[in-house]
This record gives structure tokens, sequence and C-alpha cells, in this order.
């Protein structure tokens, strides 16, 4: 995603302290993937579909201050938060303020996310991890890591992270080897709850990625389509397992990659598949959280479609939130579910379901 979105886009705290892994937060990232409950999705139905939509979809701006339309769409409620990437900050004080200034006269709680995996991903460089996550799980610091960071990017006022990822290199030149935990399933599966744990840990809401796993992809989707030649059973058995175990531990954020699982789908990619989000993740791994595309300008979903159908298929797909990361991006997948909505009613109430979703975990970020 990082390189996807410094294409896309080329224009435009304080660290916190290793904590015990036995600690409990005062306060929980995010209720851990749990069905909206009867107020959360009330409070849905009474929203405006343009708010509703805006529930729907992250965007990207340049600079290091918020760009007067950013802060006006997020005061009318027409996106539910924005991703930051290192253009965007340069130092601790200038990324608390660019955060205060997002979440001044915003309708609810944005989300404001960032990757932040550890080693060379990391958007915050005065942030832990400092390891990669390989070598947090050599160190055995990955819990501990995690509730470090997590309490660097609260400081911040940054509420949500795009980590860890829960891929395990399954081929030899796995593209994303150098980001995974493991290559074995089961300690990967144990690491990436481990993660979980520290991020809930240190008040900062998790996405596991990237969803059915890219392990098995030689590509990087960023750069493009990928195809996962596993069998339906290996995928079950093996590349789900790290984000069961995510599951279990309370992960509030799933992130679905842009990959082709022939074996599941042959038709279309993980992103845009009801058979992998509603199938796979939903009913056979029973998440009730927030499902989040991973950068909807990703060159995987180029080759397969632009923007405004993309993001319409991620919603019918069982998607929840469309991640936007280039110019010009936000205002034409907004457009493109708005209409969509207004055209199909059962289109619309897929929206609401998804914007419930998403007004559950931006109340609970905001405890």
């Amino acid at each position: 995603m990082l390189v996807a979105a410094a294409i896309a886009f080329v224009v435009g705290g304080v660290v916190g302290a290793g904590g015990d892994d036995g600690e409990r937060p005062a306060k929980p990232a995010a209720r851990a993937g749990t069905t909206p409950a009867p107020a959360e999705r009330e409070a849905t139905r009474k929203l405006p579909l343009s708010q509703q939509i805006g529930k729907l979809v992250v965007l990207r701006f340049a600079g290091t201050s918020v760009p007067g339309y950013v802060g006006e769409v997020l005061g009318e409620g027409r996106a539910a938060g924005a991703i930051l990437f290192r253009d965007n900050l340069t130092d601790p004080a200038q990324a608390k303020r660019l955060a205060g200034q997002l979440r001044q006269g915003a309708k609810g709680t944005p989300l404001i996310c960032v990757d932040q995996e550890g080693g060379d991903i990391r958007i915050l460089p005065w942030a832990p991890p400092e390891r990669s996550q390989a070598a947090q799980a050599a160190a055995g610091t990955v819990r501990a890591d995690a509730t470090a960071a997590a309490r660097a990017l609260r400081s911040t006022g940054i509420n949500v992270s795009l980590a860890p990822v829960a891929d395990v290199a399954g081929v030899p030149g796995a593209a994303l080897a150098g980001r995974a935990f493991s290559t074995e399933f089961g300690t990967a599966a144990q690491q990436v709850a481990e993660s979980v744990r520290g991020w809930r840990a240190g008040g900062v809401a998790p996405t596991v990625k990237h969803f059915p796993g890219l392990g098995g992809a030689t590509v990087n989707t960023d750069d493009g389509p990928a195809t996962v030649d596993r069998t339906a059973q290996e995928i079950r058995d093996e590349d789900l397992v790290p984000f069961k175990s995510a599951i279990e531990a309370g992960v509030p954020l799933v992130m679905a990659g842009h990959a082709r699982y022939p074996a599941i789908d042959p038709d279309r990619i993980a992103s845009q598949s009801p058979e992998v989000i509603d199938g796979l993740l939903r009913d056979e791994l029973g998440f009730e959280g927030v499902v989040i595309t991973d950068s909807t300008e990703a060159a995987a979903v180029q080759a397969v479609s632009d923007v405004r159908a993309a993001a319409v298929r991620n919603v019918r797909a069982g998607v929840d939130v469309v991640l936007t990361t280039g110019r010009g991006s936000y205002i034409q997948v907004y457009r493109a579910l708005l209409a969509e909505a207004r055209r199909d009613r059962g289109f619309r109430a897929r929206v609401e379901a998804s914007a419930a979703r998403v007004v559950a975990l931006q109340r609970e970020l905001a405890r």
C-alpha cells in the first residue's frame, strides 16, 4: 500500500515506553469485532444517506496541515477519517497538531490511520516498533513492541494502525516475506494474536492484513496483479489460521487484499469478492467488525476496474470502508457509492449495515 500511495499521490507525540505484557488497558482500543449495538444501529438509520456513505470512505490529503476541504468533508460527515503518510508528518509535535485538526469539528471520532508495522514500514519513524515483524518475533517482544507503538500513536492522536501483517510466505520469492512474522503458519498465528493484544492494550485499533493472505503471491498488489494458486483446502487450513487467531484475539479491523484466489473465486480479486469477504471472512471465520480495503489505487485494482467501480464492488462483496490514497479518488468513490445507494435499495441496505459497524468503532475509539 505504501508504494501505491506514494506513486498515486506524490504531492501532497511522544514515543511511548514499552509496557508489561500483562497490563490491562484503561481504555480499550475498540470493541472486538462485535455486532453494532441497537443504539448504534438506530443512530446510523437516522443519519442522512450522505453521512452513511461518508462512513464508508477514508481519504488522503497532501501537506502537513489539514486542507480546508478535508475539514469541511469531516465536519459534514462525508468521510470516516483519513490516512496519513510520511509527507504529512515531520515530528511528534506537528503530528499531534495535525491529528487535532482532523478531530476538530468532525462528526464522530475520525479514523486516523497509519501503517506502523515495524522496521522500515513506519509512517512515524520516531515511534516503535523499531524492529521488523520478524525481528520482533525473534526477540520475543511482539506484544510489548505493539503496546509501545500504540501508546506512541495514541499520544499523537492517531487511533488506527494498519498492522499487523498476517501473511505467511508460502512460496519462493513471496512478495511480502520481509514483512511477515514467520514462515510457519502456527507461529505466525501466535505472533499475530500477541500483536493484536498489544495494540489494543495501548489504546489503538489494529488492522490485520492482507485477507485472506498474500504469502502465496510473488507480486505485491501495489505493483501489479497477483494470483495465489493455492487450493481452497490449503487456504482454509493454513492461510486463514493467522486471521482466525487475530479475530479470536479481538482485532476490530481486517484489511481485504487485492490478489486473486482462483480456488475461492476465479473471477474477482479478493476485495471485490463476496465469496472471500461475505463467505470466508464473515460466514466461516465469524468476523463482525470493520472490513477495510487495501489502497484502492493499487495496480492490482486498476488492472480490473477504476476506483468508482471498485468501490461499488467492494461494498457489494461485504467491505465496510474503501481506503482511497490517490489524488481525486475520494470524491469519485464517494459519488459512485452515493449514486448506487440511491439507485439500488439492496445496496443501500449494505451501506447502512457497514455504516453501523463504522459508527460502533468510532464510538469505541472515542472512549
